[in-house]
């Protein structure tokens, strides 16, 4: 285990920042945990429908979806009502000033669809949403690649009796056919794309990058661990910020001075984001 911002770790930021350094952010559940957004992936997601309990992993596919449409969007607008109970919190914020500090040169991946980060003020430009994002649908017969915001109206409608009613589904239809819209999130038997999902955009930054922070994550899907596979082999350095030991601390030992961070990302993101800005910028 590293301490954060050990003489190591300081050493590698200060270098990092003085190069110039491209600098990739990879977030997972994590950092919004300390939100209080749970993972959804525990006994919080669970989701009844009649007499059966449902897991986080059979309501999240497009099978469920075409199965039971009512009751999948009603399961993602109570996580959505939780997501949007829940404020940025410092490791958000300190990511945001990263950005601004330095500029074309940083990215953020994130698998969260909780909107967080962009609620805190990172650009879209900068954000790839590898997992989609939850205040976001697009039409489920994909008449178009258009993503609408999810009408503000819903919360109002659904509230009332959290079931999907007729008021509800004229409001989650496409703007353009007319038909059933959809989350705009990637569900568990869906695969990664570029349009949507930053796929490819995803790889060649990985190929490109010359640090890798990893935060909050705990390796449990394919895209994030073909990031940090990718970055490991090239012999990048990857700090791992995340309380307990995971795939990536591995990955991260595996590398020229990488680390893992041990701690709360909330402590630890900022104290990484001020060595790195305050060089960047001095």
């Amino acid at each position: 285990m590293v301490d954060a911002l050990s003489e190591p770790v300081a050493a590698l930021l200060d270098e990092a920042a003085r190069a110039r350094a491209h600098v990739m952010i990879l977030t997972g559940a994590g950092i919004s945990a300390e939100s209080g957004v749970p993972t959804f992936r525990g006994a919080e997601g669970y989701w009844r429908v009649g007499s059966r309990n449902y897991h986080p992993q059979e309501m999240a596919t497009h099978e469920a979806f075409v199965e039971m449409p009512d009751e999948v969007w009603a399961w993602y607008l109570y996580r959505r009502s939780v997501c949007r109970a829940a404020s940025p919190n410092a490791a958000h914020e300190a990511l945001v000033a990263l950005e601004r500090a330095l500029g074309d040169r940083f990215l953020l991946v994130t698998q969260n669809v909780d909107g967080l980060h962009l609620r805190a003020g990172q650009t879209l430009a900068r954000t790839y949403q590898i997992h989609g994002n939850i205040d976001f649908m697009r039409c489920a017969d994909e008449c178009a690649d258009a993503i609408d915001r999810v009408p503000e109206a819903i919360d109002r409608e659904w509230a009332k009796g959290r079931a999907i009613g007729d008021a509800e589904r004229a409001l989650l239809q496409c703007g353009r056919c007319g038909g059933r819209a959809r989350p705009h999130v990637l569900w568990f038997d869906e695969t990664y794309d570029e349009p949507r999902y930053r796929f490819e955009s995803s790889i060649r930054a990985a190929r490109a990058t010359s640090l890798l922070v990893v935060v909050g994550t705990s390796g449990a899907t394919n895209l994030p661990m073909q990031i940090g596979s990718i970055v490991a082999r090239r012999g990048v350095p990857i700090l791992d910020v995340n309380p307990e030991e995971n795939p990536f601390t591995n990955l991260a030992r595996s590398t020229p001075r990488g680390a893992w961070l041990a701690g709360a990302a909330a402590k630890t993101v900022p104290a990484i984001v001020e060595r790195l800005a305050a060089s960047a910028l001095g």
